[in-house]
């Protein structure tokens, strides 16, 4: 069996399960181990361009606008490759190519593939694609033994908090920052297992333009910064950028009272904690919530330690 994945999340959890033997080609934002050992089948208009946050905004919204995708598939080598089988995705269709946009560029092949969308809405939905995908791939079982070091993980968490009759954190995680947005889809359940509750939030919904003043009222304990697709260091260049603009929320009085800001649980975090469902990121993404909403009880772990930024750090990049 031949196989193609065109959501890093999904080429994510074929490696966590040690199937790629059977991948045969993924996407330009794939995990680099991918990318280094499969054909790159799927490219961006955007690939290798330098754009700030709202730059990307605008680009994006006006493909979403105008039903253009941003996205090409090389049709030459999927010919040469003639998968049996290509996971796609609809959670987002400017964010990653779409089921839509693939099933153009294979309607011309001499063999036609079966298209599989594995499009979670929330964490549970995310852990059941990984029985989906095993299951195609004819090793079910893999996912099985995946998914239930996984879930120990998550249940630790979980009976920790219990034990110990935590009250829950007020949160706003933010997936963009200018403009402001707020979380949706998984990541609402994945505060809600580390101890957490986002009231902002759109649990198994798309992120929408979350207005300042909002976030103002609402006042939240902690605030976890984690773009959709920005690294740590991308997140730490573009606070700058705001910081350097005085227009931006980073100056606005309010920012300043947020009992967050006063009480310094203001994070960064990396994106593939969050917007990146694959099952095993989204597990990381509790633990270190967890370590963030709680450092009484849990510690961030040492493989986690660079996919965030404590407050201090975060504030740094904010005034350099």
């Amino acid at each position: 069996m031949k196989v193609c994945s065109f959501i890093p999340a999904v080429t994510q959890m074929i490696y966590d399960m040690g199937l790629q033997d059977r991948l045969c080609g993924v996407t330009f934002e794939c995990p680099v181990q991918a990318r280094a050992e499969k054909p790159v089948l799927v490219h961006c208009l955007l690939e290798g361009k330098e754009l700030n946050g709202e730059e990307i905004d605008r680009v994006y919204a006006a493909a979403k606008a105008s039903g253009k995708s941003l996205y090409w598939v090389d049709e030459t080598l999927l010919q040469e490759i003639a998968p049996d089988v290509i996971f796609t995705q609809d959670v987002c269709e400017v964010c990653q190519i779409d089921t839509r946009c693939v099933a153009a560029a294979v309607a011309r092949l001499p063999k036609q593939p079966r298209l599989v969308a594995i499009s979670p809405a929330d964490l549970d939905e995310v852990f059941q694609s990984a029985l989906t995908i095993a299951r195609e791939m004819g090793r079910e079982e893999a996912a099985y033994a995946y998914l239930a070091r996984l879930r120990q993980r998550q249940d630790a968490i979980l009976q920790k908090l219990y034990q110990h009759r935590m009250p829950l954190r007020k949160v706003a995680l933010l997936e963009w920052l200018q403009p402001m947005y707020n979380c949706g889809h998984w990541i609402p359940f994945q505060i809600a297992c580390a101890g957490g509750i986002d009231l902002l939030s759109h649990p198994r919904g798309d992120s929408v333009v979350l207005p300042f003043d909002k976030l103002r009222k609402y006042d939240p304990e902690v605030i976890v910064l984690a773009p959709c697709g920005y690294t740590v260091e991308q997140t730490r260049a573009e606070l700058s950028r705001l910081w350097s603009r005085r227009d931006s929320w980073l100056h606005h009085e309010g920012w300043q009272q947020l009992q967050a800001v006063q009480q310094h649980r203001v994070y960064v975090a990396d994106y593939s904690l969050f917007t990146q469902p694959s099952a095993s990121t989204l597990v990381d993404g509790i633990t270190l919530l967890a370590a963030l909403f709680h450092p009484d009880l849990f510690t961030v772990p040492e493989h986690l330690r660079s996919a965030y930024l404590p407050h201090q750090a975060a504030v740094a990049a904010v005034s350099a």
